[in-house]
């Protein structure tokens, strides 16, 4: 722990701005620097694309799960961590098999079409709200879409989508809130997954939680605490990356003269705008811990062993020293080689319906409101404190509908 050493200063902000500020003068004076956690724990923090990119494939730097998982109990830890996030090679491999033959790109295609209308059944009371009332993007929009989505997909019930809210937050800021908040919050989770996969056995449907539950790799399948670990997952991380992608990718267009309007008027430069857009304010700050096994040189630094590192995905995207422009938005940028969704083995694996969610959302929001803009000013639009997540608390909106 580090006693009365403050965390470092980005993880707290809630200044939008100064976090990246913070960010950028970190990796302009160098690749790797020794940094205090939310929960107060040192730890290296690799804040260069290059050097990032490596480090998130050393196979020295093993995953050491989130955040207080050697003070769970250990049942507890193991229903929470026993997924393809937490683990490495071979066993990564194994699971990530298994989860893959069941969330096949297939079944995100054929979700296409619900999207749309999800997303038109959100959008249509707020363009009915008349043209000069306002509304918070996150609250109304970012987050019920992502949420709605991963729901439907997963086949959960809405009856239990208003306390997965509660609890997806705390798993995500377990950094912020602590320990006992965020066992507690776990442990109503998991008794909530483990009656979700009892159902889906008694009653299997065509959903992901299904399919899982009847995933096999020859005479492999997942363990009961796989299961419920890797639905943990897909759940907290198949809607917390979308809800910041749309909204910090909305109030970075508006924010930029021209911006929203030129992408509305040439629509078929959305999916090249939401690369750029996970690549200028992403919606992952760093990626989850990691433990050094073995002592070794890393970008000019010594990693002991057992170190505790991770990588700052805001940071490395936005390096200068390694891309110049990497400051400026480019809607049309391509190649775009970014770090938000991760990179190697752990790449995220619903990245693809991340995309797919992020371009119907833009996509409907430039049709219904071509003159969307801030309801408040810069300096009222703050970011969520926290470890993991760049987030923003709420973006409120008017506009003018089409």
């Amino acid at each position: 722990m580090s006693g009365s050493i403050p965390p470092a200063p980005f993880f707290l902000t809630t200044d939008v701005d100064e976090r990246h500020r913070l960010y950028r003068a970190l990796s302009r004076s160098g690749p790797v620097h020794r940094v205090v956690l939310p929960h107060g724990e040192w730890a290296w923090l690799v804040v260069r694309y290059e050097q990032a990119r490596a480090a998130l494939t050393d196979p020295r730097l093993a995953k050491a799960g989130p955040p207080f998982a050697a003070e769970l109990d250990p049942a507890l830890r193991s229903a929470i961590n026993s997924n393809m996030l937490n683990v490495d090679l071979p066993e990564h491999g194994r699971l990530r098999r298994l989860v893959a033959a069941a969330f096949t790109r297939r079944r995100v295609e054929r979700l296409a079409p619900r999207i749309r209308q999800l997303t038109d059944e959100l959008l249509d009371p707020l363009v009915a709200r008349a043209a000069d009332s306002s509304f918070d993007l996150v609250a109304e929009f970012a987050y019920p879409l992502p949420v709605a989505v991963i729901c439907e997909l997963l086949g959960v019930p809405e009856s239990g989508r208003e306390k997965f809210r509660e609890w997806s937050f705390a798993d995500v800021n377990a950094s912020v809130i602590g320990v006992e908040a965020y066992a507690e919050a776990a442990t109503a989770f998991v008794e909530y997954l483990r009656d979700l996969i009892a159902l889906k056995r008694r009653e299997p449907a065509d959903d992901l939680t299904s399919a899982l539950v009847g995933a096999r790799d020859g005479s492999d399948q997942l363990t009961e605490d796989e299961l419920t670990s890797m639905i943990y997952l897909l759940l907290v991380a198949g809607h917390e990356t979308t809800v910041n992608l749309i909204a910090n990718g909305v109030y970075t267009l508006l924010r930029r003269p021209g911006a929203w309007a030129l992408l509305g008027a040439e629509p078929e430069r959305v999916p090249s705008a939401v690369e750029e857009l996970l690549r200028i304010d992403g919606p992952v700050q760093t990626s989850t811990l990691r433990t050094a096994v073995e002592t070794f040189e890393f970008a000019g630094v010594t990693i002991k062993e057992g170190d505790t590192v991770l990588v700052g995905l805001l940071a490395a995207n936005r390096d200068t020293t390694t891309r110049p422009d990497a400051e400026d938005l480019d809607l049309t940028r391509s190649p775009n080689q970014h770090v938000a969704f991760g990179h190697g083995i752990h790449l995220c694996l619903g990245a693809p319906l991340a995309r797919l969610e992020a371009q119907t959302a833009f996509t409907g929001l430039l049709t219904r409101f071509p003159r969307l803009r801030p309801a408040v000013p810069p300096r009222e639009i703050v970011a969520e404190p926290g470890l993991l997540m760049n987030a923003l608390h709420a973006l409120p909106v008017t506009a003018r509908p089409a």
